[in-house]
Protein backbone atom coordinates (compact mmCIF):
# COMPACT_ATOMS: atom_id res chain seq x y z
CA UNK A 1 0.00 0.00 0.00
CA UNK A 2 1.16 3.81 -0.69
CA UNK A 3 0.17 7.10 0.79
CA UNK A 4 1.40 10.16 1.72
CA UNK A 5 2.99 10.67 5.23
CA UNK A 6 5.74 12.37 7.67
CA UNK A 7 4.36 16.15 7.23
CA UNK A 8 6.38 18.83 8.12
CA UNK A 9 5.28 22.19 8.14
CA UNK A 10 6.88 26.06 7.75
CA UNK A 11 5.96 29.48 7.35
CA UNK A 12 7.28 32.21 5.15
CA UNK A 13 8.36 35.37 6.03
CA UNK A 14 5.39 36.51 3.27
CA UNK A 15 3.11 34.35 4.97
CA UNK A 16 3.26 31.39 2.85
CA UNK A 17 3.22 27.69 4.20
CA UNK A 18 5.34 25.13 2.61
CA UNK A 19 4.90 21.38 3.80
CA UNK A 20 7.61 18.77 2.89
CA UNK A 21 6.18 15.19 3.09
CA UNK A 22 6.63 11.81 2.19
CA UNK A 23 4.77 10.02 -1.03
CA UNK A 24 4.98 6.06 -1.01
CA UNK A 25 4.16 3.83 -4.01
CA UNK A 26 4.24 0.71 -2.66
CA UNK A 27 7.99 0.68 -3.13
CA UNK A 28 10.25 3.93 -3.19
CA UNK A 29 9.86 6.81 -0.40
CA UNK A 30 10.08 10.17 -2.43
CA UNK A 31 10.18 13.09 -0.82
CA UNK A 32 7.22 15.90 -2.28
CA UNK A 33 6.77 19.81 -1.40
CA UNK A 34 3.24 21.34 -1.31
CA UNK A 35 2.42 25.04 -0.26
CA UNK A 36 -0.47 27.02 1.01
CA UNK A 37 -1.99 30.59 2.04
CA UNK A 38 -4.71 29.23 4.22
CA UNK A 39 -3.84 25.54 5.50
CA UNK A 40 -6.84 24.48 3.41
CA UNK A 41 -6.42 24.24 -0.35
CA UNK A 42 -2.62 23.13 -1.14
CA UNK A 43 -0.73 23.30 -4.28
CA UNK A 44 1.55 20.42 -4.84
CA UNK A 45 4.94 20.54 -6.13
CA UNK A 46 6.21 17.41 -6.90
CA UNK A 47 9.05 15.89 -6.16
CA UNK A 48 11.69 18.09 -3.79
CA UNK A 49 14.18 16.57 -6.05
CA UNK A 50 13.14 16.44 -9.71
CA UNK A 51 16.66 16.27 -11.16
CA UNK A 52 17.24 13.10 -13.58
CA UNK A 53 19.42 10.96 -11.40
CA UNK A 54 17.24 11.42 -8.07
CA UNK A 55 13.89 10.78 -8.95
CA UNK A 56 14.36 7.47 -7.69
CA UNK A 57 16.21 8.34 -4.57
CA UNK A 58 14.64 7.10 -1.29
CA UNK A 59 13.96 10.21 0.33
CA UNK A 60 12.00 11.07 3.13
CA UNK A 61 11.17 13.13 6.32
CA UNK A 62 12.17 17.05 5.00
CA UNK A 63 13.19 18.90 8.51
CA UNK A 64 13.50 23.06 6.84
CA UNK A 65 15.47 24.70 8.74
CA UNK A 66 13.90 27.98 10.61
CA UNK A 67 13.91 30.93 13.24
CA UNK A 68 11.58 31.43 16.05
CA UNK A 69 10.04 34.83 15.28
CA UNK A 70 7.02 34.81 17.82
CA UNK A 71 4.97 32.65 18.20
CA UNK A 72 5.86 31.60 14.30
CA UNK A 73 8.68 29.09 12.63
CA UNK A 74 9.69 30.45 9.84
CA UNK A 75 11.49 29.44 7.04
CA UNK A 76 15.10 31.41 7.22
CA UNK A 77 18.20 31.28 4.89
CA UNK A 78 21.65 30.90 6.01
CA UNK A 79 24.88 31.84 3.64
CA UNK A 80 21.99 33.20 1.22
CA UNK A 81 20.02 30.23 0.34
CA UNK A 82 17.18 27.86 2.40
CA UNK A 83 18.56 24.42 4.21
CA UNK A 84 16.75 21.11 4.71
CA UNK A 85 17.37 18.18 6.37
CA UNK A 86 16.12 14.77 5.06
CA UNK A 87 16.75 10.97 5.67
CA UNK A 88 15.88 7.74 7.24
CA UNK A 89 19.38 6.04 7.13
CA UNK A 90 21.63 8.74 7.85
CA UNK A 91 20.68 12.53 7.85
CA UNK A 92 21.09 14.43 4.55
CA UNK A 93 21.01 17.98 3.48
CA UNK A 94 19.72 19.86 0.46
CA UNK A 95 19.52 23.66 -0.39
CA UNK A 96 17.11 25.62 -1.86
CA UNK A 97 16.42 29.50 -3.58
CA UNK A 98 12.59 29.00 -3.37
CA UNK A 99 11.52 26.52 -0.79
CA UNK A 100 10.04 24.21 -4.16
CA UNK A 101 13.03 23.17 -5.52
CA UNK A 102 15.63 21.30 -4.06
CA UNK A 103 19.35 20.48 -4.32
CA UNK A 104 21.32 17.96 -2.52
CA UNK A 105 24.61 17.99 -0.93
CA UNK A 106 26.85 15.92 -2.19
CA UNK A 107 29.98 14.69 -1.58
CA UNK A 108 33.53 14.33 -3.58
CA UNK A 109 31.85 11.51 -5.50
CA UNK A 110 28.50 13.21 -6.63
CA UNK A 111 26.73 11.31 -3.87
CA UNK A 112 24.46 12.86 -1.09
CA UNK A 113 26.69 14.26 1.59
CA UNK A 114 25.52 12.09 5.01
CA UNK A 115 25.64 14.84 7.84
CA UNK A 116 25.62 12.68 10.52
CA UNK A 117 24.62 8.63 11.24
CA UNK A 118 23.81 6.15 13.60
CA UNK A 119 26.90 5.54 15.91
CA UNK A 120 27.39 1.60 17.64
CA UNK A 121 26.40 1.21 21.49
CA UNK A 122 24.27 4.83 21.81
CA UNK A 123 20.49 5.07 21.80
CA UNK A 124 20.84 5.55 17.97
CA UNK A 125 22.36 2.49 16.71
CA UNK A 126 20.35 1.70 13.44
CA UNK A 127 19.27 4.96 12.16
CA UNK A 128 18.33 8.33 12.56
CA UNK A 129 15.82 10.18 10.88
CA UNK A 130 14.88 14.03 10.68
CA UNK A 131 12.19 14.96 12.94
CA UNK A 132 10.08 18.44 13.19
CA UNK A 133 11.82 21.30 11.34
CA UNK A 134 15.39 22.52 12.69
CA UNK A 135 15.64 25.92 14.41
CA UNK A 136 18.55 28.25 14.75
CA UNK A 137 18.99 29.09 18.14
CA UNK A 138 21.63 31.49 19.79
CA UNK A 139 24.07 28.33 20.44
CA UNK A 140 23.28 26.66 16.74
CA UNK A 141 20.94 25.20 14.29
CA UNK A 142 19.04 22.44 16.76
CA UNK A 143 17.71 19.05 14.79
CA UNK A 144 15.71 17.07 17.09
CA UNK A 145 15.63 13.66 15.19
CA UNK A 146 14.32 10.28 15.68
CA UNK A 147 16.73 6.96 15.82
CA UNK A 148 15.99 3.22 16.00
CA UNK A 149 18.13 0.86 18.65
CA UNK A 150 19.47 -2.30 16.54
CA UNK A 151 17.56 -5.54 16.74
CA UNK A 152 21.04 -7.57 18.11
CA UNK A 153 23.90 -5.95 19.45
CA UNK A 154 22.48 -2.24 20.38
CA UNK A 155 22.03 0.20 22.99
CA UNK A 156 21.53 -2.18 26.01
CA UNK A 157 19.05 0.65 27.74
CA UNK A 158 16.25 0.16 25.00
CA UNK A 159 14.74 -2.59 23.55
CA UNK A 160 15.47 -4.48 20.04
CA UNK A 161 14.19 -2.28 17.60
CA UNK A 162 13.04 0.74 19.72
CA UNK A 163 12.45 3.91 18.81
CA UNK A 164 13.56 7.00 20.77
CA UNK A 165 14.33 10.46 19.96
CA UNK A 166 17.76 13.10 20.54
CA UNK A 167 19.15 16.17 19.57
CA UNK A 168 21.80 17.64 17.54
CA UNK A 169 23.30 21.37 17.27
CA UNK A 170 24.91 22.50 14.05
CA UNK A 171 27.28 25.83 13.60
CA UNK A 172 24.61 28.52 12.10
CA UNK A 173 27.37 29.58 9.31
CA UNK A 174 27.48 26.16 8.46
CA UNK A 175 24.65 23.59 8.20
CA UNK A 176 26.84 20.57 7.71
CA UNK A 177 28.89 21.24 10.79
CA UNK A 178 27.90 19.25 14.15
CA UNK A 179 29.08 21.03 17.21
CA UNK A 180 27.22 18.71 19.30
CA UNK A 181 25.03 15.73 19.91
CA UNK A 182 23.01 14.45 22.90
CA UNK A 183 25.07 10.90 24.56
CA UNK A 184 21.19 10.35 25.43
CA UNK A 185 17.98 10.43 24.39
CA UNK A 186 15.50 12.54 25.96
CA UNK A 187 12.23 10.98 24.52
CA UNK A 188 11.80 7.21 24.62
CA UNK A 189 8.76 4.59 24.88
CA UNK A 190 7.71 4.44 28.20
CA UNK A 191 3.66 5.14 28.03
CA UNK A 192 1.70 1.93 27.89
CA UNK A 193 0.24 3.69 24.09
CA UNK A 194 3.94 3.81 23.29
CA UNK A 195 4.70 0.30 24.40
CA UNK A 196 2.43 -1.55 22.57
CA UNK A 197 0.29 -0.72 18.95
CA UNK A 198 0.85 -1.57 15.49
CA UNK A 199 4.43 -1.27 15.96
CA UNK A 200 5.84 -1.47 19.58
CA UNK A 201 8.21 0.58 21.40
CA UNK A 202 7.88 3.80 19.28
CA UNK A 203 8.03 7.40 20.21
CA UNK A 204 8.42 9.34 16.51
CA UNK A 205 8.91 13.05 17.14
CA UNK A 206 7.38 15.61 13.93
CA UNK A 207 5.43 18.92 14.76
CA UNK A 208 7.12 21.65 16.85
CA UNK A 209 5.03 24.08 17.91
CA UNK A 210 5.77 27.61 20.14
CA UNK A 211 2.45 28.64 22.12
CA UNK A 212 2.43 30.85 25.34
CA UNK A 213 6.30 30.15 26.00
CA UNK A 214 6.01 27.03 26.11
CA UNK A 215 7.23 24.44 23.02
CA UNK A 216 4.89 21.97 22.00
CA UNK A 217 6.33 18.74 20.64
CA UNK A 218 3.86 16.22 19.15
CA UNK A 219 4.64 12.58 18.04
CA UNK A 220 3.45 9.50 17.25
CA UNK A 221 2.80 6.79 19.29
CA UNK A 222 3.40 2.81 18.48
CA UNK A 223 2.53 3.95 15.18
CA UNK A 224 -0.77 3.83 16.34
CA UNK A 225 -1.53 7.11 18.33
CA UNK A 226 -0.40 11.25 18.24
CA UNK A 227 0.49 12.73 21.60
CA UNK A 228 2.20 15.96 22.88
CA UNK A 229 4.66 16.98 25.50
CA UNK A 230 5.53 20.55 26.31
CA UNK A 231 8.64 22.00 27.21
CA UNK A 232 9.10 25.50 29.37
CA UNK A 233 11.65 27.49 26.82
Amino acid sequence: AGGCEDPRIVETETGKYVLTYTTYDGTTARLCVASSLNLQKWKKHGLAFNQLKYKNLWSKSGAIICKRIGSKLIATKVNGKYWMYFGDTSIFLATSKDLIHWEIVEDETGKPKPIFGARPDKFDSRLVESGPPAIITKKGILLLYNSMNLHENGFAGLPPDAYSAGQILMDKKDPTKVIGRTDENFMKPEKPYELTGQVNQVVFVEGLVYFKKKYFLYYGTADSKIAVAVCQF
